[in-house]
């Protein structure tokens, strides 16, 4: 049970946290009914930069989910032109963040970090599908083991002004690792290759670094869902 409490804290957060707790030992100070509101945004901040152990399934070809948040977009569209890989479509996974949200990012499948590419922007709410192409946002293309390429996108919200991706071009990666985060509200997107359909659907919450997005091996088509 601690285990789901005492959980580890994002190194990036330290100073928001530190921040916020002197500002509210300030508050103190002028008013002591400040410390209340101050002492909520103290644990909110915390809560915000959490940082769980996630348990990843670990077979070749799953393409696991980058973030947590509720699947806002499941659609054919063109690659990111921003990263080159060509014509044609891919499916595109749409993952929004909310502010209670886990948001420290996790590579989404096993391979190699082939092109970045960051594109400066607006703010737009990062769950309009218009976010994609019009806000902040870090973009990656990836290359698995056998060669199979896919992207994910981070992409700044209406809160959100800081990306932070801690990948390089020609990195070897693993599905599940830390690679970064998006501050204070946002979205992930990720690109799937051409024939490899989302095991996801919309309306449906995503645990980054556990949830099965997609399988490489897989020729099982499109699911559908219900709520229940």
């Amino acid at each position: 049970m601690l285990d789901s409490i005492l959980v580890p804290i994002a190194r990036e957060g330290r100073p928001f946290i530190a921040a916020f707790a002197v500002a509210t030992l300030l508050l103190g100070l002028i008013a002591e009914w400040l410390l209340v509101p101050g002492g909520v945004l103290t644990a909110w901040c915390i809560l915000f930069f959490r940082d769980p152990h996630r348990m990843t399934p670990t077979r070749d070809g799953l393409v696991v989910s980058p973030a947590d948040g509720l699947v806002v977009s499941v659609a054919r569209v063109p690659w990111p032109k921003e990263l080159a890989m060509g014509e044609g479509e891919a499916t595109r996974i749409g993952i929004f963040m909310n502010v209670f949200d886990v948001h420290v990012n996790r590579v989404p499948v096993d391979g190699r970090i082939t092109r970045l590419a960051y594109v400066p922007g607006a703010f737009f709410n990062a769950s309009f599908d218009k976010s994609s192409e019009q806000n902040e946002r870090q973009l990656v293309a990836m290359e698995t083991r056998d060669g199979r390429r896919l992207a994910f996108v981070q992409i700044a919200g209406l809160v959100a002004r800081r990306i932070v991706c801690k990948l390089t071009e020609g990195q070897t990666v693993l599905a599940g690792e830390r690679m970064g985060m998006i501050r204070f509200g946002s979205r992930v997107d990720v690109y799937l290759p051409d024939g490899v359909s989302s095991l996801v659907i919309e309306g449906q919450r995503c645990v980054a670094a556990e949830t099965v997005l997609a399988d490489l091996a897989s020729s099982e088509p499109p699911r559908n869902g219900a709520v229940r």
